[in-house]
């Protein structure tokens, strides 16, 4: 393939350690050291996406901002990636511009959202992916860093600067990083990607604008209803709980996953019992102070719904084998506003992995 031109300004600097800075300086990180771009780490990454620098690979339009090639290879070697994770990073891309990801309500809003990243198929174990114990935490450089790259194409391409179109309250750690995979060798489930139309020989990946991971702990549950019903009391927590209906995910780890797969419960029969249970009464909302007292016995008994829909649950397995927790993830501000959105990833031109 014959090489364009790249068009992002050039630094000329005596050495790395002065090049890290000067992105300090310049704004371009999220408060940590960033690889050095230099152009031959620009084009490995280019030739692995088989673009041109110029190609635009999707707009968020309420920023008038275009993601070029470049400018993802750019931020994706800034972050650490390595070129045999670019087809994930095209996927990215693509579903963050998808309309119904509304990419500019969820990295604009004072709720502090962070988008989770969520690789199925197997392109996961290709490049190395987490799916297991200390699913959320450090250790695994595709993890960390396909994360960390969307991060910073949200910071330099598309204006997410915190105090300028990032105004989080809080905000939470998944926004340096949140990238997982789900466990496909180990769960008896249909993986997630298949459930949302993607053959099961492909790999995709699904972005879901959510708070940080709310653990669930239940150990003692020897029964799908127990587990379950923990769970529940979570996602309708009062100080949460959106009232016009949202989105979960809900991760499910190896000890809980057992006891649901082993009575003979799919992702299917989790999402219907959820939707079902996941319920709080206006009086109970109104205990909770969200919602003025009720005024007669029939709206006091009025109840409000976790999801709207048992779809609204995307249901994932992953996390260690050993312990007795799983997690809940709250969705930003009603589906309405931002749903989740799974993209197919495409074939790397010049990846060398193990199928």
């Amino acid at each position: 393939m014959s090489r364009g031109v790249l068009r992002s300004v050039r630094l000329e600097v005596a050495d790395p350690l002065t090049a890290i800075e000067a992105c300090f300086e310049k704004g371009w990180t999220d408060g940590l050291p960033v690889i050095p771009p230099t152009e031959e780490r620009i084009w490995a990454m280019l030739d692995a996406m088989g673009k041109q620098p110029e190609d635009i690979l999707g707009e968020i339009p309420e920023r008038a901002r275009a993601i070029t090639a470049e400018k993802l290879a750019i931020n994706a070697v800034m972050a650490g990636c390595l070129p045999e994770y670019a087809p994930v990073l095209l996927a990215i891309v693509e579903a963050l511009c998808d309309p119904a990801f509304s990419a500019h309500g969820p990295t604009a809003s004072t709720s502090g959202m962070g988008i989770l990243t969520i690789v199925n198929g197997p392109i996961a174990a290709q490049v190395g992916m987490n799916a297991g114990e200390n699913l959320f935490g450090p250790g695994w450089r595709a993890n960390a860093t396909i994360g960390r790259a969307l991060r910073l194409l949200l910071r330099n391409v598309c204006g997410s600067i915190p105090g300028v179109m990032d105004r989080s309250c809080f905000g939470h750690p998944g926004k340096f990083t949140y990238c997982i995979a789900e466990d496909e060798v180990h769960s008896p489930w249909i993986p997630l990607h298949v459930e949302r139309g993607i053959p099961p020989e492909e790999s995709a990946v699904t972005l879901f604008a959510g708070e940080s991971p709310h653990q669930i702990a239940n150990p003692l549950a020897s029964d799908p209803e127990a587990i379950l019903s923990t769970i529940a009391d979570v996602m309708v927590a009062g100080g949460r709980l959106s009232l016009s209906g949202q989105q979960f995910v809900v991760i499910v780890a190896g000890e809980h996953r057992r006891i649901l797969s082993q009575a003979g419960w799919t992702k299917k029969d989790v999402r219907a019992w959820l939707h079902g249970h996941a319920v709080r009464s206006e009086e109970e909302l109104a205990r909770a102070g969200r919602l003025p007292p009720p005024e007669t016995p029939l709206q006091a008994a009025r109840q409000y719904r976790a999801v709207a829909d048992p779809e609204d649950i995307l249901v994932i397995a992953a996390g260690g084998d050993a312990g007795g927790y799983s997690v809940v993830i709250p969705g930003w501000a009603g589906r309405l506003h931002s749903e989740a959105v799974t993209k197919p990833v495409p074939p790397c031109p010049t990846c060398r992995v193990d199928a």
